[in-house]
């Protein structure tokens, strides 16, 4: 029976289970022994009917609904840099990216851009034509298709850039849009070229080529592993036209490749419903990450009972509540080979379900019913993970922190007015337990701060970047698609917001204002853990500042708006690609 029970545990504690038999019994009932419930059915019932009930009880609360993701393996494009002229290609579909400028007619309506020229010269005058017809004039969200005789494509189609492109999410959009027009047309080759790429620098064309591959790769991600029925993307092959070609250029796509991956690993974490992905589900996932890249990625994952050796009782008051163990996840990156130049940490906020607490969620606007996506930092986090085991940068060593649980309601749970206290000393009244996630990052910073973090020169700061889904201020004060940075340090911000440049994605520096803390401080502990509604997510930005080391370079990312389209009801993937140059950057 023993044997059966270590079986329905997660495969990282199952390993260590299997290798220490004799003590697999009291791993379980210590196991048994921190649940008060739980507890009470171990006095009574007989040994058998015990292990029944565990057995019974981890099983269900693993597969609640009896719902699986199924295993829909994610479609991969074959992208190739091409210089060839544009009216020799030949496929399903050439799409050309255009901008107001390039749209422009001379007094007889024809093209004056060369490429259109070109095209519709070969089309006789047809795509000047239907253009002026579908009043088409390259606005930024506009498209158009033709399927037209006389090329070797057999459909060209006119993709809108606005009126200017130069932005890495302007060429990021025009691989999406061109992958929408794919799968509406059912194309399975396409091209892609620009109107206008005269004067581009080498550095530029690289970055435009990668951008376009990873909205490409992002463009035909659907998330169908919940849906009984799905179909399959059909498009397989990609040709950027026009941009160059060599080594360079190659290596440029992969890496957008190897990123684009990573984003859609990201996504589909905070898109999991949080019947599936609890929080041994999410240790399980950093893992396989660690497995898959054994060579350059570890693992270290705590159970509760270690927590508890740490001292982390911020933490483990949150994760009190809940019949799902809490585990805190720790992979650490170090190059093949080489001298390390720096030590970096990334810490992601985890929560793979929060109902608020006694403080729960209720009313218009309270968002109860995705808060499934208030592990989005965590997603973030082990997104770079993934996408750093492939690209394996050297000269710098990086710490990825997850303090997993579940935020819930029950009568081992954290009450307000309860006082907890942290790993490093401090003690924290709970006046809102609806604001739990800080209380678990602050043990996971204290942690992060622990482990060396550091960058290997004279008077360098040790940079800790921590991400989260921390406050629905955050979303009033920037809205749905920009993410709040908090820092002290100006140098660290230069370097995320310059890595934010490359990436696309938006963010926006935030004030400490230190006399905000007035509001923080408690009659009988060291901090309350939330202040008043002015400036939430400044105060909680405080909060988390009293569980780094003076020492440490520090940035909080509230992430609570982007991480999620709203619209379309699916997850972002926001933060991996912006992590991900940083670390590069950090790298030698």
């Amino acid at each position: 029976m023993v044997a059966t029970i270590v079986a329905s545990l997660p495969s990282f504690l199952l390993a260590s289970s299997v290798a220490h038999s004799s003590s697999t019994s009291s791993l379980i009932f210590n196991k048994l022994r921190s649940s008060s419930r739980l507890r009470f059915s171990f006095a009574l019932a007989p040994l058998c009917s015990r292990r029944a009930k565990f057995m019974a009880h981890t099983l269900a609360s693993a597969n609640l609904g009896l719902t699986q993701p199924a295993n829909i393996e994610n479609p991969k494009i074959a992208f190739a840099a091409k210089e060839i002229d544009v009216g020799e290609w030949k496929g399903d579909m050439l799409a050309v990216g255009v901008t107001e400028k390039d749209m422009t007619k001379d007094e007889n309506s024809k093209f004056q851009n060369s490429i259109l020229k070109k095209l519709d010269r070969l089309l006789g005058g047809l795509l000047a034509e239907v253009s002026s017809e579908e009043d088409f004039t390259g606005k930024s969200g506009q498209s158009t298709v033709l399927r037209l005789p006389g090329l070797g494509s057999k459909r060209v189609g006119l993709i809108g850039l606005g009126q200017s492109a130069s932005s890495p999410s302007a060429f990021r959009g025009l691989g999406e849009a061109v992958a929408a027009a794919a799968k509406t047309a059912q194309a399975n080759s396409v091209a892609v070229v620009l109107a206008s790429s005269e004067g581009l620098s080498n550095e530029s064309k690289l970055g435009i080529a990668s951008a376009i591959a990873s909205g490409a790769v992002l463009g035909i991600h659907e998330d169908n592993r919940y849906k009984s029925e799905s179909k399959k993307p059909q498009l397989k092959s990609l040709d950027i036209l026009g941009l160059g070609t060599g080594p360079e250029l190659e290596k440029k796509l992969k890496y957008a490749e190897d990123v684009s991956s990573a984003i859609v690993f990201g996504r589909e974490l905070v898109n999991s419903p949080a019947n599936v992905l609890t929080p041994a589900a999410l240790a399980e996932e950093a893992s396989k990450i660690a497995s898959s890249y054994s060579d350059v990625i570890s693992a270290n994952i705590l159970t509760a009972e270690q927590c508890k050796e740490l001292k982390m009782g911020s933490y483990l008051g949150v994760a009190a509540a809940s019949d799902n163990p809490p585990y805190f996840i720790h992979l650490c990156y170090k190059p093949l080979s080489g001298p390390i130049k720096a030590k970096l940490a990334l810490v992601g906020k985890g929560l793979t379900f929060d109902s608020g607490g006694y403080n729960i969620k209720t009313g218009p606007g309270c968002s109860i019913d995705v808060m499934k996506i208030d592990m989005g930092g965590s997603a973030a986090v082990l997104g770079s993970a993934k996408a750093l085991g492939q690209i394996k940068p050297p000269g710098v060593e990086v710490h990825f922190i997850v303090a997993s649980c579940e935020n819930m309601i029950s009568g081992t749970g954290m009450r307000p007015g309860d006082i907890l206290t942290a790993s490093n000393g401090k003690t924290i009244e709970v006046n809102n337990t609806d604001a739990e996630g800080r209380l678990t990052l602050a043990d996971a910073l204290v942690y992060a701060c622990n482990q060396g973090v550091e960058k290997v020169k004279p008077n360098d700061a040790h940079p800790i970047v921590d991400l989260a889904t921390l406050t629905g201020a955050c979303i009033v004060a920037l809205g749905p698609s920009i993410a709040g940075v908090f820092t002290p340090s100006d140098e660290l911000a230069k370097e995320v917001f310059e890595a934010s440049e490359i990436s696309g994605e938006k963010f926006w520096r935030m004030p400490l204002e230190e006399s905000y803390w007035e509001s923080m401080k408690s009659g009988v502990a060291d901090m309350v853990n939330t202040g008043g509604r002015p400036g939430g997510a400044i105060t909680a930005a405080l909060f988390l500042k009293q569980f780094v080391d003076e020492k440490v370079q520090w940035m909080h990312i509230d992430l609570a708006g982007p991480v999620w389209n709203e619209k379309k009801r699916v997850a972002t993937g926001f933060g991996v690609s912006t992590l991900v140059e940083w670390v590069l950057k950090n790298s030698s």
